[in-house]
C-alpha cells in the first residue's frame, strides 16, 4: 500500500475524492442517455461472486479480487491488521514462492498492487488478455494457500512498521488528515481507530493471529473476483469456476456494529507537528448513508463546495479572501463516493500562513457555505454539479486501463450483491432537486455535525 496520494497519502489506499480527468460538455451526453457498462453477475457454489464486464476494443484485462476485509472490522488490539495483511498476501502460496506473484505479472508485460480501504482489502492486475488464464490460476492459488509463516509474519511486520514511520511519524504532516480526522470525528471505535496500525499491535501479531485471519476472511464466500477488459465471459467464466469453484467457503463472523451516533455539536482537536512548516487546516462533516437519496445529492453538494476552482470554498477562501493558496478534499479520501460500505466523512483540508487564525478560516468557510442551507441551489448551479459529478463518475472508471471499473462493479457486488449498479449511478445523480440539495445540506453541513482539525508548527505550540 503506498501512500496517499491519498493514497493513502496512500490514500491511498488510500486517495482523495476528487473530479479527475478532463469534463465532458454537456452537448456529448443527450437527455436521457445512461451508461450501459455490460455486466455478467455469477456466484459459485462455494459463494465467490463472479462480476464479468467484457470490452473486445483493447487487447488488456483488469483483474480484480476483492475480500470483504478493511480497516474497520480488523481485530481490536491488533489496529494495521488489515493492512498488514496485505503484504502478507505476496509473501507466497502453494505454488509461487516469495515475490514470484509480482514477478509473473511484469514478466507477461502487466501491472500489480493492492491496497486496503475502510471496508475492503484489494489485489488487482491488469494484463495483456493472452495471460488471462494464467493470472486467475495465480490469484486462486494465494486464496487457497497462503505461505502463512513465521519468517514471512517477521518480514512484514519489519516492513510495515517502517512504512508507519516513513508514511506518519517522521514527515511532516503524517497521516494528516485521511488518518486523523477518522480518529477523532468518529465514536464508534471501527471507525475511529489507527487504522494504519499502531507500532506496538502491529509488533504483536501472532502466527496464529495472521493464520485465523486468512481462513476467516480470504474465503470464497467473502471475495468477488471481477474483470473488465477483452476476454469472452463464457470461457472466462469456465477459467474461474475451474480455478476457484473448489476452494472451500468458511464461516464468517457478524460484521460490527458500525453506526455512528448523530453529532450534535461541534468537536476542534489540534496536533502540534514539530515538522511541519506551516500550519494547516482540516473539516469533517459525517456524510449520508451510500445509496440513498440523500447520498446522492451529498456528491453534488461535494461538487458544488469543494471540486474544481468554481467550487465555493475555492471561490471564498483562495480566489476571493487568499486565505489560502488550495482547498482540496472529498467524500471517501481513500477512495470515491461508492466504494465503502459503512459511515464515511467529507472533509476538506488546506494549508496557510501562521499570520491567518483558525477563527478567520472558519468564518470564510461558513460564508462559502451558507447560500446552500439557506435556500435552493438555482437551476443553473446543479446542472453543472451534474455534469461534474458525471464527469468524476466516468473518470473513475476509465483509470487505470479499466482498472477503475472493475474497482466499482467489485465494490458494488461485495456491499450490495449488485454490481449492475453502476449503471443506475449516473440517474440517481441525475434525480436530485433542489430541494432535496437543501435538506441534505441543512442537516448534513450543519456546524454541530462538523469536526475542525488544527495542524500547529512548533513555533505556534499549542494553543491555551
Amino acid at each position: 500500500m503506498k501512500p496517499v496520494l491519498l493514497v493513502l497519502a496512500l490514500a491511498a489506499a488510500l486517495g482523495c475524492a476528487s473530479s479527475r480527468g478532463a469534463a465532458r460538455a454537456p452537448a456529448a451526453h443527450p437527455p436521457g442517455a445512461r451508461l450501459a457498462v455490460p455486466v455478467e453477475y455469477h456466484k459459485l457454489d462455494n459463494g465467490l461472486r463472479v462480476v464479468l464486464s467484457p470490452d473486445r476494443s483493447v487487447p488488456k484485462v483488469a483483474v480484480g479480487v476483492y475480500y470483504g476485509i478493511g480497516f474497520r472490522v480488523e481485530p481490536k488490539d491488533r489496529t494495521g491488521f488489515a493492512h498488514l495483511f496485505e503484504h502478507m498476501m505476496f509473501q507466497g502460496s502453494r505454488n509461487l514462492g516469495k515475490m514470484q506473484f509480482i514477478k509473473l505479472v511484469q514478466s507477461n508485460g502487466g501491472t500489480v498492487n493492492g491496497s486496503t480501504r475502510f471496508d475492503f482489502t484489494n489485489y488487482y492486475e491488469v494484463v495483456p488478455s493472452n495471460v488471462l488464464e494464467t493470472i486467475l490460476w495465480a490469484e486462486a492459488d494465494r486464496m487457497r494457500g497462503l505461505a502463512v509463516t513465521q519468517e514471512n509474519l517477521d518480514n512484514q511486520k519489519g516492513v510495515v512498521s517502517n512504512e508507519v514511520k516513513v508514511n506518519v511519524l517522521n514527515r511532516p504532516y503524517g497521516g494528516f488528515p485521511w488518518l486523523d480526522l477518522p480518529q477523532v470525528a468518529n465514536e464508534n471505535w471501527y471507525n475511529a481507530h489507527n487504522f494504519y496500525g499502531d507500532l506496538a499491535d502491529i509488533q504483536a501479531a501472532t502466527l496464529p493471529d495472521v493464520q485465523k485471519f486468512f481462513e476467516t476472511y480470504y474465503a470464497p464466500n467473502d471475495a468477488v473476483v471481477a474483470l473488465a477488459g477483452d476476454f469472452d465471459p463464457k470461457e472466462a467464466l469456465g477459467w474461474v469456476k475451474r480455478y476457484f469453484g473448489d476452494i472451500r467457503p468458511s464461516a464468517q463472523p457478524a460484521r460490527p456494529d458500525l453506526t455512528e451516533p448523530r453529532q450534535e455539536r461541534e468537536k476542534r482537536v489540534e496536533k502540534l507537528d514539530s515538522l511541519a512548516e506551516r500550519p494547516a487546516l482540516a473539516l469533517a462533516w459525517h456524510a449520508p448513508p451510500r445509496g440513498t437519496p440523500e447520498h446522492a445529492a451529498f456528491v453534488l453538494l461535494d461538487q458544488m463546495i469543494l471540486q474544481g476552482r468554481d467550487s465555493a470554498l475555492y471561490q471564498k477562501l483562495v480566489q476571493e479572501k487568499g486565505l489560502t493558496g488550495d482547498v482540496s478534499g472529498g467524500l471517501n479520501l481513500l477512495g470515491n463516493p461508492w466504494n465503502y460500505q459503512g459511515p464515511m466523512l467529507e472533509i476538506a483540508y488546506l494549508f496557510h500562513d501562521a499570520d491567518k487564525g483558525a477563527e478567520e478560516l472558519l468564518r470564510a468557510v461558513d460564508e462559502a457555505l451558507a447560500p446552500y442551507v439557506e435556500k435552493p441551489v438555482d437551476a443553473e448551479t446543479l446542472a453543472r454539479a451534474k455534469v461534474k459529478a458525471r464527469s468524476a463518475l466516468y473518470a473513475e472508471m476509465e483509470q487505470f486501463a479499466g482498472f477503475g471499473l472493475v474497482d466499482l462493479l467489485a465494490a458494488q457486488a461485495l456491499f450490495d450483491d449488485d454490481p449492475a449498479r453502476v449503471n443506475r449511478i449516473e440517474g440517481e445523480l441525475e434525480a436530485v432537486t433542489p430541494a432535496l440539495v437543501l435538506e441534505t445540506a441543512r442537516e448534513w453541513l450543519r456546524p454541530t455535525n462538523r469536526t475542525v482539525f488544527l495542524v500547529k508548527t512548533k513555533d505556534q505550540g499549542r494553543a491555551p
